[in-house]
C-alpha cells in the first residue's frame, strides 16, 4: 500500500482560509501534516502532538505526542480507521474519483444522519466541504437529528 494514494496533497492550498470556520475547535495555531481523502486532517499543534480534525463530527483530538507516535500507531494498525482505507478504496471501486481540490464530501452529513458509505459520498470542492459542515455544526435550531 502506498499511503499517498488515501492523501490529498496538500500544497497549493490555503488551509488557514480553508479551516478558518472551524476555529475552535481547531487551535489558532497549528500546522497541517495530512489530509485523509474524506477531508479529514491530521494537524500538528504547537507542542508536537498530531491532533485529528473530523469535519463530519466538529470534533479535534489528540491522537498521537509527536509525528513519529502517529507513524508507529499507523504501523501498528491504525491506517484504515484514520485514512479511511477501505471507504476509499469502495469509493474508487465505486467510480468516485476526486480533482485535485476535492475530498469525498456527504450527500447527507453524519450530524443528520449520514453514513461513512460509497453511496452517501460524493466528490467535493475542498472550500464547499469545509464551509458547509461548519455551517450545519455551528447550528443551534435543528430540531431531529436520527440515533446514531
Amino acid at each position: 500500500m502506498n499511503i499517498t494514494d488515501y492523501l490529498i496533497d496538500p500544497a497549493d492550498k490555503d488551509w488557514s482560509r480553508l479551516l478558518a470556520p472551524w476555529v475552535p475547535p481547531l487551535p489558532a495555531r497549528f500546522t497541517v501534516w495530512l489530509i485523509n481523502r474524506l477531508g479529514e486532517v491530521y494537524l500538528a499543534a504547537e507542542n508536537g502532538a498530531v491532533l485529528r480534525f473530523e469535519p463530519g463530527s466538529g470534533s479535534c483530538d489528540a491522537v498521537a505526542h509527536s509525528r513519529e507516535h502517529f507513524a508507529q500507531m499507523l504501523d501498528e494498525g491504525k491506517t484504515d480507521h484514520w485514512l479511511r482505507v477501505s471507504l476509499v478504496d469502495a469509493c474508487r471501486r465505486a467510480g468516485l474519483s476526486l480533482a485535485p481540490f476535492e475530498c469525498y464530501g456527504f450527500r447527507i452529513p453524519p450530524t443528520l444522519g449520514g453514513r461513512y458509505e460509497p453511496a452517501n459520498l460524493m466528490p467535493t470542492d475542498l472550500a464547499v466541504h469545509y464551509s458547509y459542515q461548519a455551517y450545519l455544526i455551528q447550528q443551534k435550531d435543528i430540531y431531529w437529528i436520527p440515533p446514531a
